[in-house]
């Protein structure tokens, strides 16, 4: 993302941004010491936990983690990509865009993809344009049918594409797009000698990211036409995997408490008619975990609405599991009656919509648990309070897991204890479900040693500048993250370029919360601070070192055991030595 740009015209770029300046926009400030401190705009607080530094443009939260640069921030805030972030920062302090390097081909591929969404966006235009003929009135029929107004038809850009097989390519050749463009974009299919419009007959649904830019498009059939829904192919603009339908509406919903997560485009388009706002809908696809990050930037909790047949069941199942994988409170939302979202809005308004509760994934997945059994047989019974007992063991909040139990206590008649010991068991099966070498990776994986403090004062010295770079190596971490964090410290990366290159999110929080430690460190005491942070971190090596032969010494041969305790002795003295000096 960032290597797009030179290297020299971004270390001048973060030396012009002010982030305080920039973060003032969305967020109010108040200098306290060398920082300034407001309420979090990415979760909801009363006390200010975020904070901004204003010489290293980073901020970071000490409430939900989140941090990064000044660039990272306004890609959260107006939910850009990196690169659109950066020009958009650009702009506003008058600086002119670089040409791009170590990407030859990125130009034909930004020429192409500017092409690309302005077909789309001409073919949106036009398919709304149709709706409105005589000749496509049984579409806008149907959108009236379904409950729509014209308002929101407008609202939601929807369209109609008419019987015609190529109605579409000839007006988008007409303004100048190329067939080969058109096929690009999904618009036009083209087999051998033939080509053809990809919708005919069919209600349109503009699919428009946060930005407003046309990617694609949803179809409705008219009819007993097959397929019912038809949607654009993966394009060079479109991946039904990472974006959500009304994701441009979402952007515009500031402090949102939820979002909702319906399967149909109706069901969003009819909720937000009738005042539910945070609706958004899949893209013909199951939920994905690039889905479920997307939509963890607008609200710190997601409901999910899908059918209740089967295969929506099914689905709201692994959604639930995506959401815990993306560490996202989720919720199932049930309509009553077997309606689904549209037919339920419609029918019964928004305030009977308000009045529905809906359930923690805990409580839905027990529902579900006793769906196929008979809790009037003894077996079934227990094996419902095995089932209870595995989802339970996930529950974090004891206030909320007492709830459960007690529920769980009434429906099996099993005491809250017999079932507590129920769910260590759960837990231990799960443990020793897994293949052996698993076990021993994962065990090994929690032997390594934990970020010390030591180590973050010392990343926190080198950013801040008070202490000379060869005082400290990167051999002197034993965190991963902070060792690889040190090498380029070293190496003369400053703290914004870094977060810039972060490749995954866990990086990012790591190293957002390693530059934010607030060590009181001055000029007068850095050496000292540094002097007394390699001191503790060489003793935390050697005890660890002498721990290990003694765990050892039980089970090795004599020849090995002498030179092992002479190893011993030498660690030993050495640790001594240095708890010596510090006295």
């Amino acid at each position: 993302m960032a290597g797009r740009f030179p290297t020299a015209w971004m270390d001048d770029f973060y030396s012009r941004v002010d982030i305080v300046q920039v973060v003032s926009a969305y967020v109010p400030l108040k200098k306290n010491g060398s920082r300034y401190w407001g309420l979090c705009p990415f979760h909801h607080e009363k006390t200010p936990s975020f904070s901004v530094n204003g010489e290293q443009n980073l901020y970071y939260c000490f409430g939900c983690k989140a941090g990064g640069n000044v660039v990272q921030f306004v890609e959260e805030m107006e939910h850009l990509t990196y690169r659109e972030a950066v020009e958009y920062l650009a702009k506003q302090i008058h600086m002119p865009i670089p040409e791009t390097q170590e990407d030859p081909d990125y130009e034909r591929r930004r020429s192409q993809r500017e092409r690309l969404l302005g077909a789309n966006k001409a073919a949106a235009r036009w398919y709304h344009a149709q709706l409105w003929l005589p000749e496509n009135q049984r579409i806008l029929d149907y959108l009236h049918k379904r409950g729509l107004d014209d308002g929101t038809i407008r609202k939601f850009g929807l369209g109609a594409a008419p019987e015609e097989w190529d109605a579409l390519t000839r007006a988008l050749e007409q303004q100048g797009y190329t067939q080969d463009e058109l096929r690009l974009a999904g618009l036009t299919v083209v087999k051998q000698e033939t080509r053809f419009d990809m919708f005919r007959s069919r209600a349109i649904f503009p699919i428009i990211d946060a930005q407003g830019q046309v990617l694609g498009f949803g179809g409705r059939a008219m009819g007993d036409a097959q397929p019912k829904y038809l949607n654009t192919s993966d394009t060079p603009v479109f991946n039904k995997r990472k974006g959500v339908y009304a994701a441009n509406l979402l952007r515009k919903q500031r402090d949102l408490k939820r979002v909702i997560l319906v399967e149909g485009y109706m069901d969003v388009v009819a909720l937000i008619q009738h005042g539910v706002n945070g609706v958004v809908a899949t893209l013909g696809t199951a939920l994905t975990n690039e889905q479920a990050r997307l939509l963890k930037r607008y609200a710190p909790e997601i409901w999910v609405s899908y059918d209740g047949d089967s295969a929506g069941q099914h689905a709201i199942m692994r959604a639930l599991e995506i959401f815990e994988q993306e560490d996202i409170r989720a919720r199932v939302l049930f309509f009553p009656d077997n309606l689904d979202p549209d037919e339920f809005i419609r029918q019964r308004g928004l305030d009977a919509f308000e009045h529905l509760r809906p359930l923690k994934a805990a409580e839905y997945r027990m529902q579900r648990a006793k769906e196929d059994l008979d809790l009037s047989d003894d077996d079934q019974r227990i094996e419902y309070a095995k089932r209870c007992a595995q989802i339970l063991s996930k529950v974090r909040e004891p206030v909320e897991l007492e709830t459960y139990l007690q529920t769980l206590a009434v429906q099996t008649g099993f005491s809250k204890d017999v079932l507590r010991q129920q769910m260590g068991l759960s837990i231990a099966e799960a443990n020793n479900a897994k293949p052996p070498r698993e076990r021993i990776i994962r065990r090994r994986a929690g032997d390594a040693p934990a970020a010390s403090m030591p180590e973050k004062t010392l990343i926190a010295l080198l950013v801040s500048g008070l202490m000379p770079k060869d005082a400290v190596r990167d051999t002197d971490f034993d965190d991963p993250q902070l060792h690889m964090l040190a090498q380029k410290l070293l190496a003369g990366s400053s703290p914004a370029a870094i977060l810039a290159e972060c490749e995954t999110e866990q990086q990012r929080v790591a190293y957002s919360e390693a530059f934010a430690l607030n060590a009181e460190i001055t000029q007068d005491n850095a050496a000292a601070v540094a002097e007394d942070c390699l001191r503790t971190i060489r003793q935390t090596r050697l005890q660890r070192q002498i721990d290990d032969i003694r765990a050892q010494l039980d089970t090795c041969g004599s020849a090995e055991k002498a030179d092992m305790l002479k190893e011993l002795l030498t660690l030993s003295n050495e640790l001594a030595r240095l708890k010596r000096a510090v006295h």
